[in-house]
Formats: C-alpha cells, structure tokens, sequence
C-alpha cells in the first residue's frame, strides 16, 4: 500500500511541474508583439533613442558649427538700444489737387481732332484736341472788325488834326475824330480780350480751329472725348494730373490728433507694392467727420518713378516717442512658440529657445523685459529655421 501511495505523490508532482513548465512559455510567447520577429524588437525603442540623440533638454536643437553655417543663421549680442515708438495710420494715395485740372474747351463744337489718349505723358502747351467752334469764328470775325475800324478811326484822327493845326478845320472835327479813334481802340481790345480769356490766339487759317492745349505737364488719366463728337463748353473732356508729387490723405483718430502735426515727418508704406517712403505731413483737418468720427490729414509725397498711384492704400507711421531698453533684440529674432515669444540663445550644443517677456518695439528692435540677459548671444538671422527644427524634434519625440 505504501508503495503505490508514493507513486500517486511522484505522478502529482510532475504534472505541478508540467503545468508550470506551460505556463512559462505561454508568458514569454505573449511578450513578444504578434507577428514580429524576436530581432525586431531589440530595435524597438530605436526611436526613443533617437528623440534623447536630438536633445533630451526641452527646446533644444542640436546643431554643429558647419551646419548653423549651412543653415544661414547669424548671430548678435543682446544689448541696450533706443525703441522709436510710432503709430501706425491708415491712408489712401490721391491726386495732387494743385496740379490736378479738368480741361473744357470753354467753347461748344465739334471735335476736328484728338491726339491725346488714357494714360499718355504729355508736355505743357501741347495739342490735346482740336474743337471746330462758329462761336470762335464770330468772336476772331469780330477782333478783325474792330482793328480794321481802329486803323480807319486813326487815319481820320491824324487827318483832322492836320487839318486842326492848319487852321483849315474847327476843333471840334478833331476832337471828335480823336473820340472816335479811343472807343475803336476801346473795341479791339475788348474783342482781344475774349479771345485772350478763352486762351486762343487770332490765328491764320480757319478761323473756326480751336485748340485744346495742356496747362502743364502731366499724365491724360480721363478722356471724355472722341473724334467728330459733339462737345459743349463745359464738357469735361480729358483730366490731367501731374503726379510726380501726390497726396496721401490720412485717417486720423481724435485720440492721435495730438501726435499729427503739419511739419512732422511721416513713413509710408503699401504693402500690397512693397514701396516704402517719407514725407511731411502738410494739412491737419480742423474738423471731425460726423459719421466718421475722424479728422483728415495730408502726407506729400515725392513720386519721380510715378509707383505711387491714386487709389492705392497704405500704412502711414509717424513717431510717438522713443524710449531707451536695457535689453533688446532684431526684430527678427523673435519667435513665437506654442503660443508664447521665445528667443534662440546660443549654446554649445545648438541654441536654446529661451521664453521671454517683451515690451516696447520698433521695426529694428524688440525690448526684452524678462529671460535674456545683456550680453547673451542670440540667433538674430534665420531663427525661423530654429523654430522649424525645434517643431521636427518635438514631433519625433511625441512618435
């Protein structure tokens, strides 16, 4: 009986270590992802290798001497500089109003000929058009009447008073011829004088021909006109401007009036030309738009190149007040991320984005109020490729 009872104790205890024996390996199988080779998963945590090779300090990007190089990226030591505040207007470009005309022929016709077209440059004193007007034949009709009664009015004059002197005839015939001499003259210069008012000339030729001439150089920028057209005096056929100097009217804010002053000097730039000038504020309106609650102001421009064109809106800043930073920045240099401005300060391995709290600015320098240190070399040119790499390793790292 002993015998077969340590049989069943030897039976148990192998089945125990056969059981144990399965579940052993059934722990290592399932340890092992589902179809992946046991080599793969020594190269499993390959890619946390690879985040903590990038820089396992937060905001930090690795980079050697010969790529920072590569990559363009210059440098500059935070330093003191003066911040020019300036605010920042809205403007539209105009014509230059004093040499802005409506050219009218002042005299009703038809139109013989026109030369001038949309967008021509044209010289001052050259033809623009040519009217063929009666009005003007009666009026040049006249001027002659009146000269040649002025010439027969002096012969007699000079006649009488021969004869005046001579004692042939009485004083009176003189005095009368010699009257009537003045109020001819009288006659041509009145006849002179309208013409003279319609800037016409007696002329030769066709006494009808009137023509349209240009006041001064400028660009034909409207032509209301056209060959054989009917025209009435004040028919506003064709609009010249001189636009080598134009006007930039400025939206001022009643709270910026203080600032706007004639003689100050103004920056303005359009953005959508990439032009940029300075001028000098010329008008300051004295009064407030009812519906706009606005005043006017004027910038002038010089516009020899003709890039500045009417219609055209635009940035106009005009300084404030200036302001001396302990520390600052380039503009460049600040970037802004996960939503807060950092600035890339150079370090051994790379640059570091370094979190900062900025204050005044201009279009040169940024200040610095805290997180920078005066003397700190930062990435002042090509920081925007710190960012971009900064992003690659953020994102390799969360994969």
């Amino acid at each position: 009986m002993k015998s077969i009872s340590q049989n069943k104790s030897c039976k148990a205890v192998a089945a125990i270590v056969a059981v144990g024996l399965v579940l052993a390996a059934a722990i290592l199988f399932w340890k092992k992802e589902p179809n992946q080779p046991a080599g793969e998963q020594e190269h499993a945590a390959a890619p946390s290798e690879k985040a903590e090779s990038h820089g396992s300090e937060e905001g930090l990007v690795r980079l050697s001497a010969q790529q920072i190089q590569q990559a363009g990226i210059t440098t500059a030591i935070a330093g003191e500089a003066t911040i020019v505040t300036s605010v920042q207007l809205p403007g539209e470009v105009r014509f230059n109003e004093d040499r802005t005309a409506h050219i009218v022929p002042r005299l009703p016709g038809v139109a013989e000929s026109v030369s001038a077209n949309l967008g021509q440059i044209v010289k001052k004193g050259q033809v623009l058009a040519v009217i063929a007007s009666p009005e003007l034949a009666e009026l040049r009709s006249s001027l002659g009447a009146a000269r040649t009664k002025e010439d027969l009015a002096r012969v007699t004059y000079e006649r009488e008073r021969k004869l005046w002197q001579d004692k042939i005839s009485a004083e009176q015939d003189y005095l009368q011829a010699r009257q009537a001499w003045e109020e001819a003259k009288i006659a041509t210069r009145t006849a002179q004088s309208k013409l003279t008012a319609l800037g016409v000339t007696p002329g030769s030729g066709q006494l009808n021909r009137y023509e349209l001439r240009a006041p001064f150089d400028g660009i034909i920028v409207e032509k209301h006109i056209s060959l054989g057209e009917a025209v009435k005096e004040d028919a506003n056929v064709f609009l010249l401007s001189d636009l080598s100097r134009v006007w930039v009217d400025v939206v001022v804010t009643p709270k910026d009036l203080g600032i706007v002053r004639v003689g100050e000097t103004a920056t303005v730039k359009a953005a959508a030309a990439d032009l940029s000038a300075t001028g000098k504020v010329s008008y300051v309106g004295a009064l407030v738009g009812e519906q706009t609650r606005s005043a006017t102001a004027r910038v002038e421009l010089v516009n020899p190149s003709l890039a500045w064109r009417p219609g055209l809106f635009v940035n106009v800043s005009l300084v404030q007040g200036s302001k001396h930073a302990a520390v600052a920045v380039e503009s460049d240099a600040l970037q802004t991320v996960d939503e807060k401005p950092v600035v890339f300060v150079k370090v051994p391995e790379g640059f570091k984005a370094q979190p900062v709290t900025v204050g005044a600015n201009d279009a040169r320098h940024v200040e610095i109020l805290q997180g920078l240190r005066v003397g700190a070399v930062y990435a002042s040119g090509g920081s925007f490729v710190l960012k971009a790499e900064q992003g690659k390793g953020s994102a390799e790292h969360e994969d």
